[in-house]
Order: structure tokens, then C-alpha cells, then sequence
């Protein structure tokens, strides 16, 4: 179990109080402020999905109010045009808002950089006059007598019924996405934003992925929108502008765009310190005017210029105390492992293979084979493609030319999480792991594979038993490297010779057939390596084959069963180790330096 994942476990005093105080707050509030809560608990509801689409996965959106309307202009359509009951409006704004959800997020998931928000506001501004111009919908008047939610007979007809309503939908929300993060699933989410070819390097589906969170967060907003509209009992065009959704958006970041609990400190901030500005301002300029704005958003560039991850990671520096290690995730039944091929059985087999950028070749007519229970080496001076040959093996390039089969599949063609699921794992160049996870999280993403469990099951908190078993064999790869001490500790705090064993470790979590270890060697001690070549031997002898780039030539030398040599994209040798090194054509290129 990870650090983040015990103190969540583990009762918090903060967590406890807001509770009780939430309990409290309508019989301790007046009218006004029970209604700012409920302000707050509705808006919490779409910042939160922003926390999960923006902060946790990297999809910035402008656009979360237009969700917010579709539902709130269906339950009002439903139940004053036509007298449906509001739970039939509940049913038809989540169905009306998932389809418009799911169009979009077809279209915008797949986009980068400024495309992405501009894509955003377009649609949120389109929303705005949509509901302005349909006469079904009110125009720019809205609609109004919408009726009041009636629940087993309890009619929520006030302020402070309805706070009661909309805290505990808020609430679930809040420990479902909480659980969420703390799961499969939630590992995957937060290694596509900063890590997006790692994680579909072992598997992880990026796009679909992607646009699970975003459907959920529409849904979330699409909630909002639905307690909003029996909330009021009326709405119009104006709640659903623009500035609207920057507003949103602004919440999640004041609050800690990556943290659950910072959309509700988001929300309560902006939405009591606007309503104090307003009261406040007034006395001192002695006219009307939106001054609120102007010092609104000098406090605003006040805060994140002292907190630009938002207010939720202070609250929980000052709240840490004396930081207490994880204990070791409890054991679990192992998981089971895929079949490995026949010592000396044709694996991995190269064929003409090709590579250009631009007008440079990095890989030109490549080919060689690898058997079952080998080692090889692949070798050459910097530049001489290596690297590129194992992004072409592993599906994160495409090829120009040529054929890639593994165990008689062709490959060439498969995106690289289709290559993870037959059995081929790798490291990277340049240490590629989330540094605000931990070591024992890092690993578990290799295990994606080896888990079934969704989204769902992850915040109903159904895959207990599952997520037991990933980290426990996560742990166990960890302490097959020797890092079992640092397993709760982040991975950005390690040296770089162990965080590429921490990378080593995910590729075995992942139980591959074939491993391709970039430069595994970079970084560590002489002992260290030594380890490290004992390692890779009794991989070997389970059955495990090992593809080898290292610069390291008493390392590699004394480790592989052949090498295969390369030199400006194309193959000038290959051979066993000895015939290698006393190679003319190698010495030349490569080995004429080294004794």
C-alpha cells in the first residue's frame, strides 16, 4: 500500500471536521448562508470534474457550464412542458448530456495544446445561444415554475432541504472520485498527463481512457445542472456563459486542479469571497460598480503567485505532521503468468525494417532475429539508432518499411498498448516514471494488463481484492531489484542509478515474454551492475528474453549470448561476444577506444 493510499485509509481530523460541520452548518446558518452552501455544493460538483479532466489528466476545458445547462434546460422542458416528474428530467438531462458529451469528446480528447481549450469556449459560447434562441427553451427570458424535487414523499422545496440533497450527492462525488484516483484506473489517469507514451507503452488505452473522464465529468456537471434547475426552480441563459465556465475552471486551480478535496476549497473560496467583495466594497467607493472584479482577481494573482498548485497542497504540508512510511501492501495470491516460448524458438525477427526524419535515416534495412531464453545485445555509437529500433519493436514509431514479427505475429503495424498485451515490455532512455508517485505506484502501472477492474469498480470501491494483488506483486518486483526500502518513497527523490531500476521493476510487473532494457546499466555502482547482471541471468533461465542496449561494453560483454552491432542506422555486424569484439569493421566504428 502506498503512503498516499494509507493516509487515506486512515481517519482524518480535517476530513472528519468538515463532515460534522456540514452536519451542523443548516441548523447553525442563516437562510443566506445555507444558500451560499448549497452555491458552493453545486459548483463543487462541476470543479471536481475539471479536477479529474484537468488537473489529474491534462484536458483543459472552458466549457463544463454548457453540461450544466443541457441538464438543467431538460429537467425544466421535461417537467413544465410536458409533466414528466423531475426524476425522469434527472434521467433525460444524464442521457441528453452523455451523447453531447460523448460527440464532443470524440472530437476534442484527441486534441493538444491551444486547440483543446479553444475547442472548449467554441462550444460553451455555441451553448449559450442555443439556449437564448430556442423558443422552447424560454429564450433569453428562461423558464420558469419548474417544480420541486419530492423525494418518498419529503418535498424539497427550501433552501435547507435542498441542502441536504445536494451535500450528499456532492459528497459521494467527492469519495467516488477519491477512490478513483486510488486505484488502476487512477494510476493510468495520472500517468497520461506528463507520461503519455510510457503508460500506453504498457498497455494503457490513452484515448479511451480520456474519454471515460471526460464523459464523467459532463455527468458530473450534467448532476450540478439538474440540482441547480429544482434548486432555483428557474433558469435563463445568463447562468451558463462563458465567464461561467472560466469561473469553473478557476475554482479547480485556486483550489489544486489535481487534488479531490481542493474543488470544494476551490468553490467555497471564490463563491464566499465574491458575495463578500459585494457587501464589502460598496462602503468604501460609495458608488455601484463590479470593483468586486478588479480586487477579486488582484487577490487571485496574489494567491497563486505564493500557491500556483492551488491551496489544497498547503493545507497538506501544514497538516502532515511527522510523516509515517508506508507498511508493505499485505500479501495476496499471485497473479498468473502468460506462457514463455521454447528456449531457442524463433521470438523477435526484423526484416528490412526502415526508419527516416526528414531527410535522416536512423534505421536503414535492418535486420535480425532473437530465439526464446536469449540475451542479445544491440550495440553502436550514439546516433546509431538503437533507441529508435526499440521504439519501432514497441509501437511508439511507426516503421517506413520493412516487417516486425513477434512469435510469428506482424507487428509493425499495432499501436504500442496493442504490443504490451502480447508480451513485450521495455525501459526508456530517459527515465520515464511519474515523479509525484510513488515507487510502488510507478511499478503497479506496469501491471496494468494483469488487472480487469474499471472505473466503475474502482469508485464503488468493488476491486479491493484486485488492486491487493497488483501491489502486491508490484512490491515484489520493487524488492527483486533491491529498492523494497524505498517503496513509499517518491520517485523523483531517488538517484537516477535507482530510478532505473525502478524501471526495470515495472517492466517485470508486467510479466513479459520479451524485455527491451534501454542503457539499464546507466547510473549504477560497479556492485550495482553486478546485481544487475545476476538479475537479468535468472530471467533468463525463467524463460524471459532480454533485448539489450547498454554503452557499458565489460557489462554487456560479460552478460549477452550474441550481439548485433549498428553503425548510421544499418547493421555492420553481429555474432557472438568474442567475434565481436575482435571484429575490424566493429573496432572501427565502436570498440577502437576501448581495451
Amino acid at each position: 500500500m502506498t503512503a498516499a493510499s494509507a493516509a487515506k485509509l486512515r481517519p482524518h481530523p480535517a476530513l472528519a471536521a468538515f463532515v460534522a460541520f456540514l452536519v451542523v452548518a443548516p441548523f447553525a446558518l442563516s437562510e443566506f448562508y445555507v444558500t451560499l452552501m448549497n452555491y458552493i455544493g453545486l459548483a463543487t460538483l462541476v470543479v471536481l470534474g475539471l479536477v479529474l479532466l484537468t488537473g489529474v489528466t491534462g484536458l483543459m476545458s472552458f466549457g463544463q457550464q454548457a453540461f450544466v445547462g443541457i441538464s438543467a434546460y431538460t429537467t425544466g422542458v421535461v417537467t413544465t412542458l410536458y409533466g414528466g416528474s423531475p426524476w425522469l428530467g434527472l434521467a433525460a438531462g444524464l442521457g441528453l448530456t452523455a451523447l453531447v458529451a460523448l460527440g464532443l469528446g470524440l472530437i476534442t480528447v484527441r486534441l493538444s495544446g491551444h486547440y483543446l481549450p479553444l475547442c472548449t469556449i467554441a462550444w460553451g459560447i455555441s451553448a449559450y445561444f442555443v439556449f437564448g434562441n430556442l423558443d422552447v427553451l424560454g429564450r433569453y427570458n428562461g423558464l420558469g415554475s419548474i417544480p420541486a424535487l419530492s423525494l418518498f414523499g419529503w418535498t424539497v422545496d427550501t433552501g435547507r432541504k435542498s441542502y441536504a440533497l445536494i451535500w450528499v450527492a456532492t459528497l459521494a462525488a467527492l469519495l467516488a472520485a477519491r477512490n478513483l484516483l486510488d486505484s488502476r484506473s487512477g494510476r493510468a489517469l495520472r500517468a497520461l498527463r506528463f507520461r503519455a507514451t510510457m503508460a500506453e507503452s504498457f498497455g494503457i488505452d490513452a484515448a479511451q481512457l480520456k474519454l471515460v473522464i471526460f464523459l464523467y465529468a459532463a455527468l458530473l456537471a450534467s448532476l450540478s445542472g439538474w440540482l441547480y434547475a429544482h434548486f432555483l426552480r428557474f433558469v435563463s441563459p445568463g447562468a451558463f456563459t462563458v465567464n461561467v465556465g472560466i469561473e469553473y475552471l478557476f475554482m479547480a486551480v485556486v483550489g489544486g486542479a489535481s487534488q479531490v478535496w481542493g474543488a470544494v476549497i476551490g468553490a467555497s473560496l471564490l463563491t464566499m469571497l465574491k458575495e463578500w467583495l459585494k457587501d464589502i466594497l460598496p462602503r468604501f467607493f460609495e458608488q455601484s460598480g463590479n470593483y468586486e472584479a478588479i480586487v477579486f482577481g488582484l487577490l487571485m494573482l496574489a494567491l497563486l503567485h505564493r500557491a500556483r498548485d492551488g491551496l489544497m497542497p498547503v493545507f497538506a504540508r501544514l497538516g502532515r505532521g511527522d510523516p509515517r512510511r508506508a507498511s508493505p501492501p499485505v500479501a495476496a495470491p499471485g497473479l498468473s503468468r502468460r506462457p514463455r516460448p521454447a528456449a531457442g524458438k524463433l521470438l523477435l525477427e526484423l526484416r528490412g525494417v526502415n526508419k527516416s526524419f526528414g531527410g535522416l535515416a536512423a534505421v536503414r534495412e535492418l535486420s535480425f532475429e532473437m530465439r526464446g531464453g536469449e540475451i542479445l545485445g544491440l550495440i553502436g555509437p550514439n546516433g546509431a539508432g538503437k533507441s529508435t529500433v526499440f521504439n519501432l519493436v514497441t509501437g511508439v514509431l511507426p516503421a517506413d518499411g520493412g516487417q516486425i514479427r513477434f512469435r510469428g505475429e506482424r507487428i509493425d503495424a499495432l499501436p504500442a498498448r496493442r504490443i504490451a498485451r502480447l508480451g513485450i515490455a521495455r525501459t526508456f532512455q530517459h527515465v520515464n516514471l511519474v515523479g509525484a508517485m510513488s515507487v510502488l505506484e510507478n511499478v503497479a502501472i506496469g501491471a496494468h494488463l494483469r488487472g480487469a477492474q474499471g472505473t466503475v469498480a474502482a469508485m464503488l470501491r468493488l476491486e479491493r481484492d484486485e488492486e491487493r494483488r497488483l501491489l502486491h506483486e508490484a512490491a515484489r518486483q520493487v524488492e527483486r531489484v533491491g529498492l523494497a526500502a524505498h517503496l513509499g518513497d517518491s520517485s523523483a527523490s531517488l538517484a537516477l542509478g535507482q530510478q532505473r531500476l525502478v524501471e526495470i521493476s515495472r517492466a517485470l510487473a508486467a510479466d513479459p515474454v520479451l524485455m527491451l532494457l534501454d542503457e539499464p546499466a546507466a547510473g549504477l555502482r560497479y556492485q550495482e551492475k553486478q546485481a544487475l547482471a545476476g538479475l537479468l541471468r535468472r530471467l533468463r533461465a525463467e524463460g524471459v528474453s532480454i533485448l539489450l542496449v547498454e554503452h557499458d561494453m565489460e557489462f554487456v560483454m560479460g552478460l549477452v549470448d550474441r550481439l548485433v552491432v549498428m553503425d548510421f542506422g544499418e547493421k555492420i555486424a553481429e555474432g557472438l561476444p568474442g567475434e565481436i569484439r575482435s571484429d575490424p569493421v566493429v573496432i572501427e566504428a565502436y570498440l577502437g577506444g576501448i581495451e
